[in-house]
């Protein structure tokens, strides 16, 4: 599997040395795709398609919520590729949201 170009996406932000990110979350959506792409989840064409489609439906979109399309390309990816299913994707979400608004200010969220 050859390694993606993710430069060549459309409307990533970026500046000279790369990809930029506005919260930690962007860089770990980031670093997922690219994971699960090199672990064959889907191939970088199936992946660019995914995203190309998300972005297709928010023309307007200024690139501020240019990680959320990303996110959502990737969690239809997991879905129609067997990786999870929509429920359990949406089990998860929920426990996390869960953990989130019990841990304290300045915690690490854990499930």
């Amino acid at each position: 599997m050859s390694a993606p170009d993710v430069l060549a996406l459309p409307r990533l932000p970026r500046d000279a040395e790369g990809p930029v990110f506005a919260e930690p979350w962007q860089a770990q959506a980031f670093a997922l795709a690219l994971r699960l792409h090199e672990a064959g989840a889907f191939s970088w064409p199936d992946w660019a398609e995914a995203l190309s489609q998300e972005l297709a439906k928010d023309p307007a979109d200024d690139g501020s919520r240019y990680y959320e399309h990303w996110v959502a390309a990737l969690e239809r990816l997991v879905d129609t590729g067997g990786l999870t299913s929509a429920a359990e994707r949406a089990a998860r979400q929920a426990a996390w949201a869960e953990a989130y608004r019990r841990t304290p200010h300045g915690r690490p969220v854990e499930l």
